[in-house]
């Protein structure tokens, strides 16, 4: 994944690909095009991995799009490779929750990557972000056209724009050592339910969404019913069993002293979502 040159230092953040099957994507060719080294790195292939970050002072790790024991051992794969290729210190994106008892899988994966930098021997910096806004607006579905928002129980989530968890990442790399270990949460400044969201939404389109519950166990027959794999199922209630415990309701004014100003809102991330749906 691409990501920026810290103060400008060219060596400080090596900008690579993760895809197996081709060397440069668009947008890794529009790097390139600038002048900026370019190479091919893998999960799976610590050998390839290690000359990806060859010379880079800093690596940023961002964690894969899996979960589970596969993710851990891809994570520990990136933090060998950069400790391998000599970076004086590793950045690692996190998530607000990560621990070990967490009740959503991915933030124990998270934690257990953490543990695994805090061994690693070179400094690092856990980004704790925010979770991520555009997933609720996938949650939202189709429900601002059938005007009913049934999901699982839930509790108060720091949504955060991915755009703006970019900059402070990229911030952060500017500013070598600002952070060591764990950040303090990266979100937005309000926490909110799907009785928000379907509120705001009803706000934004004008058509009154109604948020009901749908129990745990009628959830997941849903899901599978609808093809999801009952692990992935189990997984996305998981996100609903934490939000309950409060594991996602910390805000924190860290991301907006990084951006210099206010972060965006969920209520600005739903109405671009819903104008281009």
């Amino acid at each position: 994944m691409p990501v920026p040159a810290a103060g400008g230092q060219p060596s400080a953040a090596r900008r690579f690909s993760h895809s197996p099957s081709r060397c440069c994507s668009a947008p890794a060719q529009n790097f390139a095009d600038q002048g900026v080294r370019v190479r091919q790195g893998n999960f799976t292939d610590a050998a390839g991995l290690a000359h990806a970050f060859e010379d880079a002072a800093q690596v940023l790790v961002v964690s894969v799009d899996k979960m589970g024991e596969e993710c851990v051992r891809q994570h520990r794969t990136a933090i060998e490779a950069a400790v391998t290729a000599g970076a004086r210190r590793i950045l690692y994106t996190s998530q607000m929750g990560a621990g070990a008892t967490s009740r959503f899988q991915a933030c124990r994966d998270h934690a257990a990557t953490e543990e695994a930098l805090r061994t690693c021997g070179v400094p690092f910096t856990s980004l704790r972000n925010g979770f991520h806004a555009t997933s609720a607006a996938h949650f939202l579905g189709n429900a601002a056209q059938s005007g009913r928002l049934a999901l699982p129980a839930d509790g108060p989530v720091a949504w955060t724009a991915h755009a703006d968890l970019a900059d402070a990442a990229a911030a952060i790399l500017a500013d070598e050592g600002r952070f060591d270990g764990p950040t303090p949460p990266l979100t937005g400044r309000q926490a909110l339910t799907f009785d928000d969201i379907a509120a705001i939404t009803t706000e934004l389109t004008g058509r009154t969404v109604t948020r009901t519950t749908a129990p745990d166990d009628q959830f997941r027959t849903q899901l599978t019913g609808q093809g999801v794999p009952a692990e992935t199922a189990d997984r996305l209630l998981g996100i609903f069993a934490a939000s309950r415990a409060g594991e996602f309701a910390a805000t924190d004014p860290t991301l907006a002293d990084l951006l210099g100003r206010d972060p965006v809102t969920l209520r600005t991330v739903l109405r671009e979502q819903l104008s281009e749906s």
